[in-house]
């Protein structure tokens, strides 16, 4: 009897013990969302875009400038950067050949600080507003960002990657019109270490990400890393044209064309060719270049034409840096006539309504957003923040294409109706 009593009480010690190890498990089963989301802020005084990314331990909110053709995130460490989990990987190790070509960092200090390590690896950092570059030390860090629930409409639970890898740079390269209390800027270019390729190499997700950035300083906007946010009956069904990748993992779309009122503007086809889109007819896009810029040639053609078309209202003497304004004391953005870049063909287009193509530069005067790049822009045509606010625009880039809406203010929605409202958290673990 007792060794009955004995087996029992093994057998059920035993299952016990699975269950709980079962259980043990499970709980510590890592977390994988289904899509992530980024904030974004307009900043009123730049007609930038800013976003609130989570980094360091203890966790920090640290505003970044989106830079969509940046190569990665870069922030300015020298003053007040205090992390447990900061790490400077050593030159020419893994981590470092990730970014690229680098080399050793040599900061003579008898205190290590984040930024300033011997034998680390660095790299070249540029101000995207300025083009200014500085030697960055190349880290590692924890980031944090909020993952969206099964169908991408809401907010879940916060995640973090352990070990984000970044650049820390001087404060002096911040200098320039950045938005207040910027420091640094994050990169969404197409390079292995940018925010959405690491994204998605960590979480498994598709190489894709989406633009929604808002038109209004009041309210957020996004970035959706892996889902959309939005459903079809809000996008309606993207347009798609192939993404060209720039020497330096700028994205470029092909524009063979602009059309004014559905009539097409007289320009030389050499015009539109690209350089850094591999002579490819092509066109930048941009979120660090507040209006679109076109090449001298074409804003004097394209400007001429649409006056043209616009001739029932009276002009004004332009304000900088614009070249032609109206009278807007009776005119309505749904009066402005649409432009269109064609893409790989005529019925590939991408529209821009009067919302996104003027500008009320002063009281009374409102002006065409778009502005005069002189002879050696960075491309013929680099696409700007106003043409982009309250657009959907997908970079695809798993599959090579970008996916635009045109305007979503057509369709009674706007990129500031994401729900942001959230109070879970979990702390991945690696």
């Amino acid at each position: 009897m007792a060794s009955s009593i004995f087996n029992f009480l093994l057998t059920f010690l035993a299952l016990s013990n699975l269950v709980l190890l079962s259980q043990s498990q499970v709980t510590r089963a890592p977390f994988k969302p289904n899509g992530l989301v980024l904030p974004v802020f307009k900043d009123s005084a730049t007609g930038l875009h800013v976003a609130n990314i989570t980094k360091r331990t203890p966790q920090q909110s640290v505003p970044l400038l989106i830079d969509l053709n940046g190569r990665f995130l870069w922030l300015n460490c020298e003053n007040n950067y205090f992390s447990s989990t900061y790490f400077a990987p050593f030159c020419h190790s893994t981590q470092c050949s990730r970014v690229g070509p680098h080399s050793c960092n040599k900061c003579f200090s008898n205190s290590p600080r984040p930024g300033c390590h011997n034998n680390t690896c660095a790299v070249t950092t540029t101000n995207p507003l300025t083009r200014q570059t500085a030697i960055g030390e190349v880290a590692q860090d924890s980031l944090s960002i909020q993952s969206t629930t099964q169908f991408g409409s809401n907010v879940g639970p916060l995640v973090t990657i352990r070990h984000f890898l970044f650049a820390c740079s001087p404060s002096s390269l911040l200098q320039g019109p950045f938005p207040k209390n910027v420091q640094g800027v994050a990169g969404l270019g197409h390079d292995s270490v940018s925010l959405p390729i690491q994204l998605a190499s960590h979480y498994g997700f598709p190489r894709q990400f989406t633009l929604c950035l808002p038109s209004s300083s009041q309210k957020n906007g996004a970035i959706f890393f892996g889902t959309s946010g939005f459903s079809g009956t809000q996008t309606g069904n993207l347009t798609y044209t192939p993404i060209i990748i720039g020497s330096q993992g700028e994205y470029f779309i092909p524009v063979r064309s602009i059309r004014v009122n559905n009539k097409l503007v007289p320009l030389n086809r050499s015009s539109l060719i690209s350089t850094r889109s591999r002579n490819f007819g092509g066109a930048m896009i941009s979120t660090t270049a507040p209006y679109t810029v076109l090449e001298h040639n074409i804003f004097t053609a394209f400007t001429q034409f649409f006056a043209n078309q616009f001739s029932g209202v009276s002009r004004v003497n332009p304000v900088s840096p614009f070249g032609l304004c109206f009278n807007s004391n009776n005119l309505s953005s749904t009066s402005v006539p649409n432009i269109d870049f064609v893409m790989q063909n005529k019925n590939v287009t991408w529209t821009i309504v009067g919302t996104n193509s003027v500008f009320q530069a002063r009281p009374g005067v409102s002006c065409l957003a778009f502005v005069d790049g002189g002879q050696n822009p960075k491309a013929p045509i680099v696409i700007g923040v106003r043409q982009l606010e309250d657009n959907f625009v997908q970079f695809d880039l798993a599959r090579s294409r970008l996916g635009l809406s045109s305007s979503l203010l057509s369709r009674n929605t706007s990129c500031s109706n994401f729900n942001f409202t959230s109070t879970s958290f979990v702390n991945e673990m690696e």
